[in-house]
């Protein structure tokens, strides 16, 4: 496992990492996370992600009985959440979701401490962009949180270019913590905003990536070339939202091309696709999920994969992929 800089600050994540949407509390529990976050540090990842929505706020409870069980020193391990949806989805529930104001993030902070167990949080992010709110009241409730100690670097989640330059711009000019990361989908049909949107940020501003879904929620591993499997992401309640993607015709005939390369590799197509996120340089960390150990222990053996994408490679992988981007 090599280590990267998170964008241009001084913390190195691992350059796999192991997230916890779909999974924890609906199809892991406390011992099956501490068992998969044993073997991913024993393979070593660094970094845990986690939002305080997955599941209603019980992934973060589960991730956080399973690292006391674990008793890791504190500074071996780095642990996420995500602000924005909140925990109250039904009725008004005025400032408690959908929102980024200064009321919501100061008590969201605290809440997300309370059930990892944990007295700060090494990443926050903004979840997603928050139209009602100024950018100018959110870049201070951030900054607030990593002067307050509550949490030690702040980034967003699926902001468009404009918006983060304007977070960066805000903080810049008051003196306030900057963000330092953004955390956007990335996989092989999924690749506009990292490859061009953002492109001029990474030298302006240095920031880092924690790309999610590297496997775009399962259709990368071939799983659904005949429908929906039980067990699988896309049966999972309350994942119907997927289905179109999943079960797209031109996508995933692209996917069974794509198994040959693979196959040319010695990997599994799922090596394949997260070591192809990871070949990007401006990638710091790709986030990972596993509803099992055996899925885990396949994802890890994409790090040998990397340094196999020659150019011929990633040419033949282009000309399967781009002309469904």
């Amino acid at each position: 496992m090599q280590y990267r800089r998170l964008g241009r600050s001084g913390l190195q994540v691992s350059e796999l990492s192991l997230g916890s949407w779909v999974t924890y509390h609906n199809q892991v529990d406390v011992a099956a996370a501490r068992e998969m976050l044993a073997a991913a540090f024993d393979a070593g990842i660094n970094f845990f992600d986690n939002a305080e929505v997955y599941a209603g706020g019980q992934s973060e409870v589960v991730m956080g009985e399973a690292l006391k069980a674990l008793k890791w020193p504190r500074l071996n391990y780095i642990v996420s959440t995500k602000f924005f949806w909140g925990l109250d989805r039904d009725g008004q529930a005025a400032n408690r979701k959908d929102t980024l104001n200064r009321k919501y993030l100061t008590q969201a902070i605290d809440g997300s401490l309370k059930r990892m167990g944990l007295d700060f949080i090494d990443l926050v992010y903004c979840h997603r962009p928050d139209p009602f709110t100024p950018i100018e009241e959110t870049v201070w409730a951030m900054s607030d949180m990593i002067s307050q100690g509550k949490a030690l670097y702040w980034g967003t989640s699926e902001w468009s270019g404009d918006d983060i330059r304007a977070a960066w711009d805000i903080a810049e000019k008051h003196h306030l913590h900057k963000p330092a990361m953004e955390q956007p989908q990335y996989h092989l049909f999924h690749r506009q905003r990292v490859e061009q949107e953002y492109a001029r940020l990474y030298q302006d501003i240095g920031l880092g990536l924690t790309t999610w879904s590297p496997l775009a929620s399962g259709l990368l591993t071939g799983k659904y070339r005949n429908g929906i499997p039980e067990g699988s992401r896309g049966a999972v309640k309350g994942m119907g939202f997927l289905i179109p993607e999943l079960t797209d015709t031109a996508k995933n005939a692209a996917v069974a091309q794509l198994a040959s390369i693979a196959v040319d590799l010695g990997c599994s197509l799922s090596q394949m696709a997260i070591a192809w996120v990871a070949h990007n340089p401006k990638v710091s960390t790709v986030i990972t999920g596993a509803s099992k150990l055996s899925q885990l222990q396949d994802n890890l053996g994409a790090v040998d994969v990397i340094a196999k994408l020659s150019p011929e490679i990633m040419a033949r992988i282009d000309q399967i992929t781009t002309p469904l981007l």
